[in-house]
């Protein structure tokens, strides 16, 4: 059957806008575009380690088998999660499929009727897809904006207020002042709520993040670990209370309502967060590489350009799907794989070049892209 003529019309738009979505072929370019931030997806150690693992424990099996509440809770999951909240320094830890799932999972569970939601206007999707599940009535606060927060705080007295925001944001690699937020919440008596994505592995002296490397990570309800990007693997964990983690696993249906991970994802995961301990001069290059690329980007005149960043993520703007399109193929044509972000991904006039930092990326190839962007801008 075709699809119906409404959703044609929605593609045709796209089309019109120049934001149609198309799943990309692989490329061989010098990776600028992934979130694989210390190369532990490509990391034969980790490989050969997970394998080894399940081996040496005879754990053959393919799948869970069902969701971890019937069948699929094989004991990988215990180990696993019990690493993972010494490693952060908290109670408990509960690990789910994705970082979307933990997200849904969390935001439509947790804040009840009556309860006030507060986030970040730039929150990911996954935040907002969930708040829009919860019984809780929301409402968005300016970007990093803490005077607006606190007047919308106090809006709501005598009310169970939550919290919501990012240590970076995807889309601009910031951070809030992540102090000054949490004084805020304690002042009001909120429950704060971090998603810390983009700073596992990249932030701290093992990569245990942004909250935990400020020494804040005992003043926060709950930190929303996501695996996918720092950690090279699938998967996402939250961390908190154990009465947190007994309440999401009665109530978060994003996790009872889903099979499991394999044993060879959770292995992954174990392996790839013993490694973090090892691996700190990996960690320690891509902050030095992240160093040389805001320092290059300043000597060459396009500071102006870029949202500012200290993260793995810079962001330089190109308004116009057109306009971002043609000169993220420019670079692409010259080797390197940088990405375009269309609005409505972002908000119009703030389409952009998306740069993600590696610790395998030379200095040379940090240079020459830069250059490359100097030329075909000026």
């Amino acid at each position: 059957m075709k699809l119906p003529a409404n959703l044609i019309q929605k593609l045709d738009d796209r089309k019109q806008n120049n934001s149609l979505r198309q799943l990309p072929g692989f490329n061989n370019r010098v990776d600028f575009s992934s979130n694989d931030y210390i190369g532990f997806s490509r990391s034969e150690t980790i490989f050969k380690l997970a394998h080894h693992y399940l081996v040496e424990n005879e754990m053959i099996q393919n799948g869970a088998t069902g969701s971890r509440l019937i069948s699929g809770n094989h004991s990988l999951y215990q180990i696993a999660e019990k690493f993972i909240a010494q490693f952060h320094d908290v109670e408990s830890a509960l690990i789910f499929n994705s970082g979307y799932d933990a997200n849904v999972g969390f935001f439509s569970a947790v804040p009840q009727r009556n309860d006030v939601i507060l986030y970040d206007e730039l929150s990911h999707a996954s935040i907002r897809d969930g708040i829009i599940m919860s019984n809780a009535k929301s409402y968005k606060f300016n970007h990093n904006d803490f005077e607006d927060l606190e007047r919308l705080i106090q809006k709501f007295p005598d009310t169970n207020i939550y919290i919501v925001t990012e240590t970076v944001f995807s889309m601009d690699g910031d951070s809030p002042n992540l102090e000054e937020l949490v004084e805020l919440s304690e002042k009001y008596k909120c429950y704060l709520i971090v998603d810390e994505a983009h700073t596992l592995g990249v932030f701290g002296e093992k990569g245990e993040g942004l909250i935990q490397y400020l020494n804040l990570h005992n003043r926060i309800f709950a930190r929303i670990m996501t695996f996918g990007k720092g950690l090279g693997c699938h998967g996402s964990v939250i961390l908190g209370s154990t009465e947190l983690k007994e309440y999401l696993i009665n109530f978060a249906r994003s996790f009872i309502y889903t099979t499991g991970l394999s044993p060879h994802s959770v292995a992954t995961i174990l392996v790839a967060y013993q490694q973090l301990e090892i691996e700190k001069a990996i960690i320690e290059k891509l902050r030095q590489n992240i160093v040389v690329f805001n320092q290059q980007k300043n000597l060459l005149g396009l500071k102006p350009m870029f949202v500012r960043s200290k993260s793995a993520i810079q962001s330089a703007i190109v308004p116009g799907n057109e306009n971002v399109k043609r000169l993220a193929q420019q670079l692409q044509d010259k080797g390197f794989d940088i990405k375009a972000i269309l609005s409505p991904t972002v908000p119009e006039g703030q389409e952009r070049l998306r740069f993600c930092i590696h610790s395998y990326n030379s200095e040379e190839e940090i240079n020459q892209v830069l250059e490359l962007l100097g030329n075909f801008v000026f």
